[in-house]
């Protein structure tokens, strides 16, 4: 369950060992005096190597039974290589030479999280009997080489280890089984670098060298496999033995070039979330909460007109039942149908105080610092609407005036983004029974949920951090690239719709350019392979938990809510959506780092209740996506809105 946290540590490793190799060849050997100068024409011997071999791409449909909850996308691994070569070289520049061996193409997968919020890894035991003829020259000395030629691949093994964390008590579920679909012959091409050693000398007939080589086979026609995308490049390093005859023996000559510069450490882990499908519109059934305030404009005492205010004739027709239902045609207008339930808070408080005649209120005004009076005319205000319109008797409602409210959100001291604050905190509290603010049932049609968005990760494998990077995702029959970006978090959600368009299905190529803050470029490239669902087949729950300002947790209450009205609600295996926002006052990394905390915080409850319920096979999936603006529930313009996105969102999506 280590193949993440040790992938990078062992592709540094490898890196250095590659580079002691290079320096040999590449050093200065002429301090070596390779001590011959007329070779044989023919050399035979063996060798023996280590492949690093770097997987990309995408693999998830193990074989016909066996499929894993999340797609694979890069994996590394070290495996042995040992051939018999034969070489002839009929002149000192070029030659011809043959490897045949055993090549092994074997590695683990980076370890991914699988909707449960379970831990997968997947190993390859790939091996190929491999054929290798090539072309050799010697352009620069008499012991330095390049080789450039063709490589023909035997599958000999093609089996894997699949294993996955049980969410209940972490134990490992083991597979071992043998991947479909498997391409019995791959061809590719290689290019390499090598330094023919003497280890005899003198005026002897055979002749003997051992000889370090490093080489290059590029993923170009090795795809493992028949399906999906998984490609395989591989860097070999290793030593051959080599021994010849000739009639004659000559005096030495030595030989000086540069050495290489150590390769930069400059490695970033990118990887792609892919759902199924991607539904373009979700049917969910949404539980919307009444937030108790009635917000305030500087400099005026009046109830602002976007709160919905009735005439009596019109306050007695009135429903709350007609919110009931709603689509959001135009996603940039996503909070509107939630607002206009907001917006009529007053009518909802007088038609449910009428529907309890022994129900009380009480109102608090708060005045943001400019008197308890103010609050106060704020609070009579409320309550003259109330009394006014629903004939809701003045003994039951009391009122006060105060200087900040119960629970500001301008701290003493404070001196950043105050006039948002304040608008936060000009305000009507209304302190009730939970019954007469009980949250509202409504059935909408959402656009693009957050199960329809692909998540792209560009995390820093080593010590240099990666400063911004961008997507360039292109389909793959030439279309114009789409472009993404620049980010500066590590995660980013981008919507699949936008990324197919109109078209029912589609293969995109990606390339993830991240700008280092060594000042360095770093380019990696995946594959998507994303489907259209037009019309929402099962209808999905949603729950919105609010939270107060800059709070990691959010009040008894809804907690209580959460355990025993929420969690009897997800059926067996369903699928839990947990995504967390905030407003855009504070800090982004902080922000960031509060809705991780509030989403996280939910799923321990709801997990817990869960268990206890006995419900099995439902999987999480958790996202904080801190003042996300294009992923907020709502616009952030009024205090209202920035308070409902102050919240963690639950959607809960049933089996399919």
């Amino acid at each position: 369950m280590k193949n993440q946290q040790f992938t990078p540590l062992l592709r540094t490793t490898w890196n250095r060992y590659t580079f002691i190799i290079a320096t040999i060849l590449l050093g200065n050997i002429g301090a070596l005096n390779a001590q011959i100068i007329q070779q044989p024409s023919w050399w035979f011997g063996i060798s023996a190597a280590g492949n690093a071999n770097f997987y990309s791409g995408t693999t998830q449909t193990l074989n016909g039974k066996i499929k894993a909850q999340s797609a694979f996308h890069e994996g590394f691994g070290i495996r042995p290589y040992a051939s018999l070569l034969a070489e002839y070289r009929p002149t000192s520049i070029w030659g011809l030479m043959l490897h045949v061996g055993y090549d092994g193409r074997g590695g683990n997968f980076e370890q991914v999280m699988a909707p449960c919020n379970c831990a997968s890894d997947l190993k390859a035991n790939l091996s190929y009997i491999s054929i290798e003829p090539s072309l050799r020259f010697t352009p620069f000395s008499k012991g330095l080489f390049v080789y450039v030629g063709a490589s023909a691949n035997f599958a000999l093994n093609h089996s894997f280890e699949f294993s996955q964390e049980k969410r209940a008590d972490g134990a490992l579920r083991n597979t071992e089984g043998d991947f479909s679909e498997m391409n019995n012959h791959v061809f590719g091409t290689q290019i390499g670098l090598g330094y023919d050693m003497p280890i005899q000398f003198g005026n002897r007939s055979t002749h003997k060298s051992i000889s370090p080589f490093i080489s290059f086979h590029p993923y170009f026609g090795r795809a493992p496999r028949a399906m999906e995308s998984w490609s395989l490049t591989t860097v070999r390093v290793g030593v051959a033995f080599k021994f010849g005859r000739v009639s004659n023996a000559t005096l030495p000559a030595s030989v000086e070039v540069l050495p290489m510069p150590m390769p930069a450490n400059d490695d970033v882990d990118f990887t792609v979330s892919t759902p199924l499908v991607i539904p373009v519109k979700r049917r969910i059934n949404e539980t919307f909460p009444l937030r108790n305030y009635v917000f305030f404009e500087t400099g005026s005492s009046k109830i602002p007109k976007r709160y919905i205010q009735l005439n009596e004739s019109r306050a007695e027709k009135f429903n709350e039942s007609q919110f009931a239902s709603g689509e959001v045609q135009d996603p940039s207008k996503r909070s509107e149908r939630q607002l206009l339930v907001y917006h009529n808070i007053l009518n909802i408080l007088g038609k449910r105080m009428q529907a309890n005649p022994k129900s009380r209120v009480t109102l608090i005004g708060a005045s943001a610092g400019n008197g308890d009076s103010l609050g106060l005319s704020y609070a009579l205000e409320v309550k003259k609407y109330l009394v006014d319109i629903f004939e809701i008797s003045p003994s039951r409602i009391n009122t006060q005036g105060r200087n900040e409210p119960i629970l500001p959100s301008e701290k003493p001291g404070g001196k950043k983004e105050l006039e948002l604050l304040r608008a936060g905190d000009r305000r009507v509290d209304i302190v009730t029974t939970p019954d007469l603010l009980t949250p509202l049932q409504i059935i909408a049609i959402q656009p693009e949920p957050i199960e329809s968005r692909i998540g792209f990760n560009a995390a820093s494998g080593n010590e240099v951090k990666v400063k911004s990077w961008t997507l360039s995702i292109t389909d793959d029959k030439g279309g114009i690239a789409q472009q993404f970006g620049p980010y500066t978090n590590n995660k980013t959600l981008i919507s699949g719709k936008s990324i197919l368009g109109d078209r029912p299905s589609g293969k995109f190529n990606v390339v993830m350019t991240a700008e280092m803050e060594d000042g360095k470029t770093v380019v990696k490239k995946s594959r998507l392979n994303l489907v259209r669902e037009d019309e929402p087949e099962v209808e999905g729950r949603r729950f919105t938990i609010l939270f107060d300002f800059d709070k990691p947790t959010t009040v008894d209450a809804y907690k209580k809510f959460i355990t025993e009205h929420v969690a009897p609600l997800i059926p067996q295996n369903s699928t839990v959506i947990i995504h967390g926002h905030t407003d855009i006052i504070g800090d982004k990394t902080h922000n960031k780092a509060l809705s991780d905390q509030r989403a996280n915080g939910i799923k321990t409850l709801l997990e817990t209740a869960v268990l206890k319920s006995g419900t099995k096979g439902v999987t999480y999936q958790v996202h904080g996506l801190g003042a996300n603006e294009e992923l907020a529930p709502f616009e952030n313009e009024l205090p209202e809105e920035r308070l409902y996105n102050r919240t963690v969102i639950i959607d809960i999506i049933p089996a399919n």
